[in-house]
């Protein structure tokens, strides 16, 4: 396995894909100050453990089927996550968590999700983060959001999905703004819910779950077939 991210040139979201053109803008984003001096100190710093590893510390694209039929959407890259492997849901324990709910419901092909060459491929779905880089204490300030969600918006003008399964609260609440900002849509009717299902006004459906970060983990507030059978719900929707 190879320990190394990839350098920008060769980052793989920007070969043969449709959104190569706004990825390499998403890679070379420098807008929120704070951001950009915490993920490259974590760059620069490490964890131990990973001291071996080249850190990605940019932002980090999407990542899946650009024609899939599931949209997931997370907060941010983790620190020692996708700020280190350059892929979102990659090499930290959500993403321990998230790939093998997804490989158990037949979404993913592979239980693991360790880094850009680990061989996993997505089925009918595609992957990123509301906000590309990670913010410090996993709390994005609303500044922040906003300068990030112009991203977002142009990632759902290519990807055009039937689902959209936001992980998390502040995944949700984005959805739900990209939304408004497009169709009529009062956003305190939809409040956040695990399993809490909403018809969007652009016949998109979208989802809320909670996140499988390892505190909704430990505590037992999310477990793996909570996250499995919703994943399988997903999954016949998509059908």
């Amino acid at each position: 396995m190879n320990s190394l991210s990839p350098t920008a040139d060769i980052h793989p979201s920007l070969h043969d894909n449709i959104l190569a053109p706004l990825y390499g803008e998403v890679i070379a984003c420098a807008e929120c100050p704070r951001i950009v001096d915490f993920r490259t100190k974590i760059a620069k710093e490490k964890r131990k453990q990973f001291m071996e590893w080249n850190y990605w510390g940019k932002p980090v694209p999407g990542y899946g089927d650009p024609n899939a039929k599931l949209l997931i959407v997370g907060l941010a890259p983790a620190a020692h996550g996708g700020n280190r492997t350059a892929r979102v849901f990659t090499g930290d324990k959500s993403a321990d968590f998230l790939t093998k709910c997804l490989h158990h419901a037949g979404i993913a092909n592979q239980p693991n999700s360790d880094a850009v060459d680990d061989g996993l491929q997505l089925k009918n779905a595609f992957m990123t983060p509301m906000l590309k880089c990670v913010p410090p204490g996993d709390k994005p300030t609303g500044e922040e959001l906003r300068n990030c969600s112009g991203f977002f918006s142009r990632e759902m003008d290519v990807l055009k999905p039937k689902v959209i399964l936001a992980l998390g609260k502040i995944a949700f609440d984005g959805v739900l703004k990209y939304v408004r900002n497009n169709f009529d849509l009062k956003v305190k009717d939809h409040p956040f819910g695990h399993d809490k299902v909403y018809e969007m006004p652009s016949e998109i459906l979208l989802w809320g779950c909670y996140h499988p970060s390892p505190r909704n983990v430990n505590t037992g507030r999310m477990n793996a077939d909570m996250m499995t059978a919703l994943l399988e719900k997903v999954k016949k929707e998509i059908r």
